[in-house]
């Protein structure tokens, strides 16, 4: 069953839980910001959140991660872990986690092999070769081999030597550099210039752009995991299950009389077997079977649940097609909060701000566009060129296009505005910024 926490803080809460040092988090800019809101909620301070200037895959990630710590600390141990899975044993996993680090402490590159329990052809798997002779319960990897196809997978779920490949990789800083350099001499280059001449950045520490780009675009599972003789793997059982995809979550969810998984605001007669999910409007599913039904302020996904992986070929549909959907979400995280689109028509557009106490947005004006704010809750500071306007609950205020202005949340509760926007165009970059105190 899957926690209240999202994955992000659950992966993040597990560090904690093992008495790690504060996590380093790699992740791209445009979610840095629901990053260090989702770290901050789970009281998890000292991260440092380190932003991809874009994507490489695991490899470079990694690498930059290992390069970051050390700096201070060579030897230093490394828990890496994406934050897509879900595992239910905690103590289990502690266990591992304490074999998995002492085998690391004598220059291995462990990972986790979780037993099967049904012929899954969404996941790698491993095979665990002899017994690693100076750690307890740790093996040598065999092989690695890639997704099977569902014969495959049946024949291995039968062989004890097999698992699952977890993807979470336990190892020394230096190993993990060593092991890089070794197999992808330029990944290493790169990203070693990437850490050395990144920049801070607020809250955030940014890798230099050019160096990062130029790295080969590669998971660590083809750049090292496969090749080096290092390799060891942990036998486990601890609950774990990767939500890379709709059908992983119906499996960890509870569900009602007839297979059903549903969240939120949801109806249903005579379906089997389904996950209905709608963060919005009614949804409403009638006869059908074996369906993930999704409803969000933006978009719908309806797909039959042994097909609930192809959702990556949708998406890469809408990103060719220039759709917005693809990239961004209704609700969009900023370092003073959020906003989220309520409507849009033809040369109007209606949102919801939501400003942290004490936060306040960028000075700034727009060149197509006017707007008119209304508070709903808490109270506004209005800068509207030369003038500080306090804004009150229930009271408004008009911004022609062109004038200088920006919001500001002087009070102890949450600022909530409606925006209504009107003009030619109501692109988000349709803003110059005059003065930031987030260094946008």
């Amino acid at each position: 069953m899957l926690s209240e926490q999202t994955l992000l803080q659950d992966t993040a809460l597990r560090g904690v839980a093992a008495g790690l040092d504060a996590p380093i988090v790699i992740c791209n800019e445009a979610h840095r910001f629901i990053i260090a809101e989702q770290l901050r909620e789970i009281g998890v301070t000292g991260a440092r959140i380190v932003l991809e200037p874009c994507a490489r895959n695991s490899a470079p990630a990694i690498a930059a991660a290992a390069f970051l710590v050390a700096e201070q600390n060579p030897d230093a141990i490394l828990w890496v872990m994406a934050a897509d899975a879900a595992i239910q044993e905690q103590k289990l996993l502690m266990d591992a986690l304490a074999s998995a680090t002492q085998a690391a402490a004598k220059g291995y590159i462990a990972t986790f092999g979780i037993k099967p329990t049904k012929p899954e052809t969404g996941y790698g798997y491993i095979e665990r070769g002899a017994e690693v002779a100076d750690v307890p319960d740790v093996f040598h990897v065999s092989q690695f081999l890639e997704k099977p196809d569902a014969l495959r997978a049946a024949e291995l779920v039968r062989d004890e030597r097999f698992s699952w490949n977890s993807g979470m990789f336990v190892a020394r800083a230096d190993v993990l550099l060593s092991e890089i350099e070794t197999f992808e001499r330029e990944v290493y280059g790169c990203v070693q210039d990437a850490v050395k001449n990144r920049v801070t950045d607020h809250d955030f520490e940014r890798l230099s752009s050019d160096a990062f780009s130029k790295s080969p675009n590669i998971s660590i599972d083809y750049a090292v995991a496969e090749r080096t003789k290092l390799a060891v793997v942990v036998p486990a059982s601890f609950g774990w299950s990767d939500i890379g995809s709709w059908d992983a979550l119906w499996e960890l969810t509870p569900k009602d009389a007839d297979g059903n998984a549903i969240f939120g605001d949801v109806f249903l007669d005579c379906a089997k077997n389904c996950y209905v999910r709608s963060d919005g409007i009614v949804a409403t599913v009638a006869g059908v079977e074996d369906l993930i039904v999704i409803v969000t302020g933006d978009a719908v996904m309806v797909s039959h649940r042994d097909r609930a992986q192809d959702v990556k070929k949708m998406v890469a549909r809408l990103t060719a097609a220039g759709r917005p959907e693809a990239i961004n979400h209704n609700r969009m995280y900023r370092p003073w909060g959020f906003y989220e689109g309520l409507t849009q028509g033809d040369r109007f557009q209606v949102k919801r701000i939501h400003v942290d106490p004490g936060q306040k947005l960028s000075l700034q004006k727009h060149f197509h566009r006017a707007e008119h704010w209304v508070v709903v809750a808490g109270t506004a500071i209005v800068t509207r060129d030369t003038e500080n306007i306090l804004v009150r609950e229930n009271e408004s205020i008009y911004l022609p296009l062109g004038i200088i202005h920006r919001l500001e949340n002087p009070g102890k509760i949450p600022l909530t505005i409606i925006e209504v926007q009107s003009g030619p165009y109501l692109g988000e970059d349709d803003i110059v910024r005059l003065e930031d105190v987030y260094a946008r």
